[in-house]
């Protein structure tokens, strides 16, 4: 099977390296005019370990007054606060380039330059995996692992169609998700599945990673294709935890 089912809709190619997530930040829905449609720009990193599991958050936030400034609380708040998420919307770098120098920035400075912008490092507590499912691989494989991404926001119906259609969610079935997909890579074997979570509080990507090979780096660049398309769909990864 080819990657097409994980790349027919658009996600952001890194060119060198993992790449920064960019958000726009937009007014208080009662302050928003024609005017002025964004506040500011947050750019994101997560920090790993060499599972891929999640670590920690290192954030900065851009504002016409404020310039470069901790973006902390702000982070914090469009994964936990409604109304502040509201106010948050993902974006590609070259939307956020054409957002800066909208607002006065001149050019938005390269990714290496954005990182030390950082100020404020926030640990995400992590622990050893659990163990969910088998412990033992299918044969043909060496190893299993089972990882769930968590996500912030919720999805339209369209968009829901929209990844069914894009990773070939078979029609029918007893599966509870709302959109799953395969991907072989080699002899490896990814299958994910896509779910509510805390009722309307948010949505879970479920991947079971299936290796027979010693490519665990396919395991990373598949997890942030993942990610990347469902910040496509305005979702907001918060974590990435891992079960097996």
């Amino acid at each position: 099977m080819s990657t097409d089912p994980l790349r027919a809709v658009p996600v952001l190619v890194p060119d060198a390296g993992p790449r920064l997530d960019y958000y726009l930040v937009l007014p208080p829905l009662g302050d928003r005019d024609a005017a002025t449609t964004v506040d500011g720009i947050v750019i994101e990193e997560f920090t790993r370990h060499h599972d891929f599991t999640t670590t920690g958050l290192d954030s900065a936030g851009w504002t016409p007054k404020a310039g470069w400034c901790s973006s902390a609380a702000l982070s914090r708040g469009m994964r936990a606060d409604p109304e502040v998420l509201a106010r948050v919307v993902p974006t590609s770098r070259r939307e956020a380039e054409t957002v800066y120098r909208a607002l006065g920035g001149e050019q938005l400075p390269d990714e290496w330059v954005l990182r030390t912008r950082f100020l404020d490092h926030q640990p995400i507590a992590t622990a050893p995996p659990l163990r969910l499912g088998p412990a033992q691989a299918p044969a043909g494989f060496h190893e299993r692992r089972v990882y769930c991404v968590l996500f912030a926001g919720d999805l339209r119906a369209e968009q829901v169609a929209s990844l069914r259609t894009a990773w070939r969610t078979p029609a029918g079935g007893t599966s509870t998700a709302a959109a799953s997909g395969r991907l072989d890579r080699g002899a490896d074997q990814i299958t994910w599945d896509l779910r509510r979570v805390g009722g309307s509080l948010g949505w879970g990507l479920d991947v079971t990673v299936l290796l027979s090979t010693d490519a665990a780096e396919a395991v990373g660049s598949t997890l942030t294709d993942l990610t990347n398309v469902l910040r496509e769909h305005c979702l907001i990864p918060v974590t990435t935890e891992r079960f097996s």
